[in-house]
C-alpha cells in the first residue's frame, strides 16, 4: 500500500506571509495572505491563505 505525503509550507512574520500546499511534490494550493487582508506585504500569520 502506497501513501502520499502532504507538505504544508508556511512563511510567516516576515513581510509577503503565504501557505502553501504539496501532495507528492505536486502544488494543490498557494496562496499569499496579502490577498485576503488587503495589506500590502503582511507579515502576520498566513490564516486566511
Amino acid at each position: 500500500m502506497l501513501s502520499e505525503t502532504n507538505i504544508l509550507g508556511i512563511s510567516a512574520y516576515y513581510h509577503d506571509s503565504a501557505a502553501a500546499l504539496l501532495r507528492d511534490g505536486e502544488i494543490i494550493a498557494a496562496a499569499q495572505q496579502e490577498r485576503f487582508t488587503r495589506t500590502k506585504h503582511d507579515a502576520g500569520f498566513p490564516g486566511e491563505a
